[in-house]
């Protein structure tokens, strides 16, 4: 090959690769990514197929859609910026807020993602860890913040290890936090029930994003929300594309938001098998951590590979975490439908 190596960004040349299966998983029961895997409203389903020739070939207007959600929110259209999935949520505060050689705070292990963008950006990263309880390690995060990083991820609950802060907590964190953006990310808040989106007018420094991902399965769409005070919106506003939202994803989220009645059902399916894997797990002799997610976290110890390869050959794909604790044994488990969960529990009694 002739010609001169094309230069590539330092940022870029230190990021270690974020792999996640892309093929071979349509005809598997998918508890890997904490997907939904009840699958979405069936009236999702009949607005897209409702979905005209007109409205697919122009460009997606979403204005219509956003003050619904707002409605559904509880918040201002000003309030909120709808996104493609979570994922450009976080890449539009990062872009929005994070120079180069600025510093950003997580609490790993944590999604990925908040890492990814960082450092996409030039950022550097202090990441103090969960300890070996799963526990939030306060001593650590609080000496952080008074460092006053630029952005501090914080995750509520946390994946993967399910943990849940209370609303004193997270008080706790903003007011030691003045002078950081403080993004609370709450992805599974239909499982815990803890949500601080009415505090985004008495925080200036506070952004909440939220998913169409998981009870409303709307994962394979890629739609996502910011919800934060009228300025800051504003200011990110600015530095987002003009239609960040395909049309079908915009339909969907209509359709989606209607039927509360299917979230609702959802919510009391999911958190029902959440209870029956750790009863199930209990007796089996395996250790769980406490989740307010709609996944669990499971320390099988040596065990952990050779139970995932033995499930996904029944079909059951679960994530082997292992490399995120450092060291072998930890695997999360995503619920769906009561009887999925049977069904896991069941392979896993033959199994060990």
């Amino acid at each position: 090959m002739s010609g001169a190596a094309i230069r590539v960004r330092r940022a870029i040349e230190r990021m270690r690769p974020y792999n996640p299966p892309l093929e071979g998983r349509t005809d598997k029961l998918r508890l890997d990514f904490n997907e939904n895997p009840i699958g979405c409203s069936p009236a999702v389903r009949r607005a897209l197929a409702k979905l005209s020739s007109a409205s697919i070939s122009a460009y997606p207007e979403q204005e219509t859609v956003r003050r619904k959600a707002a409605r559904h929110f509880g918040v201002r259209p000003e309030e909120l910026l709808l996104t493609n999935g979570t994922d450009e949520a976080l890449s539009l505060v990062v872009n929005t807020f994070v120079e180069p050689d600025d510093t950003v705070l997580l609490v790993e292990p944590t999604y990925a993602m908040y890492r990814f963008y960082s450092e996409l950006a030039g950022a550097h990263i202090a990441a103090p860890r969960y300890d070996d309880k799963m526990c939030f390690t306060w001593n650590n995060v609080l000496a952080e913040l008074r460092k006053a990083p630029r952005v501090f991820f914080l995750p509520n609950p946390n994946s993967p290890t399910g943990n849940l802060l209370s609303k004193p907590q997270l008080q706790r964190i903003l007011k030691a936090a003045p002078r950081t953006t403080v993004v609370i990310d709450e992805a599974y808040f239909e499982f815990s029930g803890v949500t601080v989106i009415p505090w985004i007018r008495r925080h200036r420094n506070l952004i909440v994003t939220r998913t169409f991902s998981k009870t409303c399965g709307l994962a394979g769409l890629r739609l996502g929300c910011i919800f934060t005070n009228n300025e800051l919106a504003a200011t990110m506003r600015k530095a987002q594309s003009p239609y960040p939202v395909n049309a079908a994803a915009l339909v969907a989220a209509e359709a989606a938001i209607g039927d509360r009645a299917f979230i609702a059902r959802t919510v009391r399916e999911v958190k029902q098998s959440r209870l029956e894997f750790a009863r199930g797990m209990e007796k089996l002799g395996v250790k769980c951590f406490p989740s307010a997610g709609n996944f669990v976290l499971a320390y099988f110890g040596e065990r952990a590979k050779p139970i995932v390869a033995a499930l996904a050959s029944k079909g059951i794909l679960v994530r082997d975490r292992s490399s995120d604790f450092g060291g072998a044994g930890y695997v999360r488990v995503t619920l769906g439908t009561v009887a999925q969960t049977r069904r896991v529990l069941r392979e896993l009694k033959a199994i060990l």
